[in-house]
């Protein structure tokens, strides 16, 4: 089964109950982990690559 797509303001909001201290560490891990913040995190740098100096 395919995952969909991740969703940046999921994982925001995740890591901001994080913040406010809502949600326990481990448990913002896995929520990141799950939500797709990998695969976010590489086609953000693989879009980066193109840029540059």
């Amino acid at each position: 089964m395919d995952r969909p797509a991740p969703d940046a303001r999921k994982l925001l909001d995740h890591w901001e109950e994080w913040e406010r201290g809502e949600t326990p560490p481990g448990r913002v891990m896995s929520d990141l982990k799950t939500g797709g913040l990998r695969e976010l995190l590489k086609d953000l740098a693989a879009a980066g690559d193109g840029e540059g100096s």
